[in-house]
């Protein structure tokens, strides 16, 4: 996979963030996602929720059912 890592979810400015489906039932797991506009190559950003403000990075949608699909085997 190539994708890139982005310094932080601030200098995405006003992006919708939400809780992903994917995420597991407690606080400690929770994983947010934000689809990026077309300006951005329609890339989905995921970010920690407990670290808004932290370090993201950001996925082709090719990529992002790769992660997805390694988060759900917990191969990660």
């Amino acid at each position: 996979m190539t994708d890139h890592a982005s310094p932080s979810a601030a200098d995405l400015g006003d992006v919708e963030w939400r809780k992903s489906s994917y995420s597991g039932g407690g606080e400690s797991q929770c994983v947010e996602v934000a689809e990026l506009s077309a300006t951005a190559h329609n890339r989905i950003a995921v970010r920690d929720s407990k670290r808004p403000a932290g370090p993201m990075m950001t996925l082709s949608a090719r990529a992002y059912v790769a992660f997805v699909a390694l988060a759900v085997d917990d191969d990660m």
